[in-house]
């Protein structure tokens, strides 16, 4: 199993275990760094001001280092827009360049029309590419079918999908895509918001619960996968997850049928979810 992933478009290549921050989650600057010194290069900004911002405005030299993603709502943007929310950005991070900009959560058709109209947000993306402010273009969405087809328009450097043991689907309805045209694809929601770790009554006797780092080994074990999504809730979940890379290797097989069927009981348990 690789270690490392290469994204493209002049930047380094990152450790496949990539860090993300988020409004409910809590890591100090320190916290992000020290993930950095363990190799995880590859971080994922939420667009608050955390610790993670506080991080990358530490950088100095090691900027080159680290692949800094942010993520930005595209509902309601235009290109005007755009241009000042990246403009700010940049500025809020002490940075000349933001590496992947992500459309986050583009749930529907009508978004993605509006956001690729001549006067739509993808618009100052690409001209942030041209002057260098920018190096890719990457979406989040759930929506599966409607991924596989935006993923042909040729406009996204990068798709970031929810893929774990209970949500499997993207295997068939977007990784075929992804593989063909050969896009980045991260996996983010690795432990089903927690579910994964936890027993459910359908449990078979003997069944030992699989630590969080198994779970992201699962994701990465997917060859389709190039990175795989983390965050962790302070410092203790951070370690934790960061075992996975003092024991880097491929998932057997009995153990992904073991936990893929772990993940059918959890969403069986949880009741209708696409």
């Amino acid at each position: 199993m690789n270690r490392y992933a290469q994204l493209g478009h002049n930047m380094p290549a990152v450790c496949r275990l990539r860090l993300a921050t988020r409004g409910n989650t809590h890591l100090a600057a320190d916290d992000v760094l020290f993930a950095l010194d363990c190799g995880v290069n590859y971080w994922n900004w939420c667009g608050h001001d955390d610790g993670m911002s506080a991080a990358i405005r530490q950088l100095g030299p090691q900027r080159s280092q680290v692949v800094c993603a942010a993520q930005i709502s595209a509902a309601g943007w235009t290109r005007d827009s755009m241009r000042r929310e990246i403009d700010d950005m940049l500025k809020r991070l002490c940075t000349d360049w933001i590496d992947i900009l992500t459309l986050y959560y583009v749930e529907s058709e009508g978004e993605w029309e509006r956001i690729i109209a001549d006067e739509g947000a993808i618009r100052a993306l690409e001209e942030a590419k041209d002057d260098g402010r920018l190096r890719a273009i990457g979406l989040t969405t759930h929506q599966r079918p409607l991924a596989a087809k935006w993923v042909e328009s040729k406009l996204l450097d990068l798709l970031m999908v929810r893929y774990n043991a209970a949500h499997r689907r993207a295997e068939t309805e977007v990784f075929p895509v992804t593989d063909r045209v050969g896009l980045p694809v991260v996996g983010f929601t690795c432990l089903r918001w927690g579910a994964l770790l936890k027993p459910t009554e359908q449990d078979p006797g003997g069944f030992n619960i699989p630590a969080a780092a198994e779970w992201y080994r699962y994701v990465l074990s997917h060859p389709s996968i190039s990175v795989a999504l983390m965050a962790p809730n302070g410092r203790a979940e951070l370690e934790q997850n960061l075992t996975l890379l003092g024991d880097w290797r491929e998932l057997p097989a009995a153990d992904r049928a073991a936990m893929s069927a772990h993940g059918d009981r959890v969403r069986r348990a949880a009741g209708p979810f696409p």
